[in-house]
């Protein structure tokens, strides 16, 4: 399937492993620029090596509202102009509400909603000028159904998401979409991290295995495309079927 965004250009943060590099990498397969970030300068440049020619590497800790508008900056330093946002850091570390203090949940906020929003407010206004936009978030099925042994990542992405449905309504009328990505148990580094049974977590999904981070990517990219100019404030559950609600 074509998406029709060949020649568009992307900024993916935390792309240098996991759901983000499988999203810069489907992006780039489609015949996107894609300008990605990490904090250590070895990662990313493997990272860029394997995404192939289409991909430029930024160095920069996106996990402060500071460095994550500087990211933006420098994609549109090296492609000109963005017109597709994927937002992504890494998980803060894991603990219930009892047990999380407001230091974790503040470094929670930092990484998972201020950044979101650092990065929409700088490169959102340029792309209502052209018309023509995409901002997708990967959040967690966490959102959706909350696990009580991650506290912190909860409450600091469900603040994200309701962020990102109220710019998606203020944006639409320029032609750019705002939407959500929510993993499920996907082969990762954040799931060793957290010390998860694989063979649990599989016999827990209805589909009866553990997701990829290519075929992430891959609805990631989909999401970024000309085929969703209709679909904007919403939030796809990438999760195997886990989800039990209706909504």
């Amino acid at each position: 399937m074509d998406l029709k965004i060949a020649g568009k250009t992307a900024a993916v943060a935390g792309a240098t492993k996991g759901l983000g590099f499988a999203a810069a990498k489907a992006l780039a397969a489609e015949g996107v620029r894609v300008a990605i970030c990490g904090r250590d300068d070895q990662r990313v440049d493997e990272a860029v090596k394997q995404i192939g020619g289409n991909a430029v590497g930024i160095t920069i800790d996106i996990s402060t509202p500071e460095g994550a508008k500087e990211f933006i900056a420098l994609a549109v330093e090296k492609l000109g102009q963005v017109d597709i946002l994927v937002t992504n850091a890494g998980g803060p570390p894991g603990g219930a509400a009892t047990q999380t203090g407001i230091e974790d949940y503040q470094h929670a906020l930092n990484l998972n909603l201020f950044s979101t929003i650092s990065m929409c407010n700088a490169a959102v206004p340029a792309m209502q000028d052209r018309k023509w936009g995409r901002v997708v978030a990967i959040t967690s099925h966490a959102v959706r159904e909350p696990n009580s042994s991650l506290a912190a990542s909860v409450t600091a992405r469900t603040a994200a998401t309701g962020y990102l449905k109220v710019l998606s309504m203020e944006v639409a009328k320029d032609g750019v979409t705002v939407n959500s990505v929510q993993p499920g148990g996907h082969l990762t580094d954040r799931l060793t991290d957290l010390g998860v049974d694989l063979e649990k977590l599989a016999a827990r999904i209805p589909l009866g295995f553990v997701g990829g981070p290519e075929e992430f990517g891959e609805i990631v990219a989909f999401m970024c495309s000309e085929s969703t100019r209709f679909i904007t404030g919403t939030s796809v559950s990438v999760d195997g079927g886990v989800s039990r609600g209706l909504m």
